[in-house]
């Protein structure tokens, strides 16, 4: 009895908890992809920019036009697309207190020493804090266009597993060999493609060719779900 006891407790217990770690491990995962987008974007900045943010200002803006864009073609409001900008720079910058002390520094009334000591420091990093901030509109713009990807994604995907339930059926039919392996391999290559063009397109610091990312990544998930479930060896 005190063990079923027991049992029933951890499993409460990892019931409530599991919500705060999905959260933890959230935060954590958006931490780490901004820190790299804000590295990457800094690079590029050096590199191809010189000395100037005026570039990664203009890829801003033309991103912005492009989530405009999408969301008229799809017949739908702009403004989420701008939203989701503002809303993970106001998370990381605004919610934190650094805007308002970019603000408090430019305006030039008088500061206090430690105050005085932190607008050194603001103005003597000035391009890499102005980097941070428009690196994380772009990431939450980019994210934001993401978000409407899902139906065209969905849609491949419901479209692959029906083919290979298809092609599953008639392989029964005739008798033919079941794979495993493959089924793993093309759930788990999902998974590489999706992340893998996540990320990636979060992190690139040029102008993204939306359709062309759109088009090849449903495809390729289209297929993979197709072969995944042409291999499915379980009786369903």
């Amino acid at each position: 009895m005190p063990s079923n006891a027991s049992f029933e407790d951890s499993v409460v217990v990892r019931v409530l908890v599991k919500p705060f770690k999905l959260a933890f491990t959230a935060t954590l995962g958006v931490a780490g992809l901004l820190l790299v987008a804000w590295t990457v974007h800094w690079l590029h900045v050096e590199h191809v920019w010189p000395g100037r943010v005026e570039g990664l200002r203009a890829l801003l803006t033309e991103e912005l036009a492009a989530g405009a864009e999408l969301a008229a073609r799809q017949g739908t409001a702009a403004w989420p697309v701008s939203y989701s900008a503002n809303a993970l720079y106001a998370l990381v910058f605004e919610a934190t207190g650094l805007h308002n002390m970019g603000q408090r520094f430019a305006d030039g009334s008088s500061l206090s020493i430690p105050d005085t000591v932190l607008r050194r420091t603001w103005i003597a990093r000035q391009d890499e804090i102005e980097v941070a901030m428009l690196a994380t509109q772009l990431v939450g713009l980019r994210a934001g266009i993401l978000i409407r990807f899902l139906p065209l994604l969905i849609l491949m995907y419901a479209v692959g597993v029906t083919d290979g339930m298809s092609q599953r059926a008639i392989r029964q039919a005739r008798a033919g060999r079941e794979s495993a392996s493959l089924y793993h391999r093309a759930k788990y290559a999902q998974v590489v493609v999706l992340a893998t063009g996540v990320v990636g397109v979060l992190m690139w610091p040029a102008p993204v060719s939306w359709g062309l990312y759109f088009l090849s990544t449903a495809v390729a998930v289209g297929v993979l779900a197709a072969g995944q479930w042409a291999s499915y060896k379980k009786h369903v």
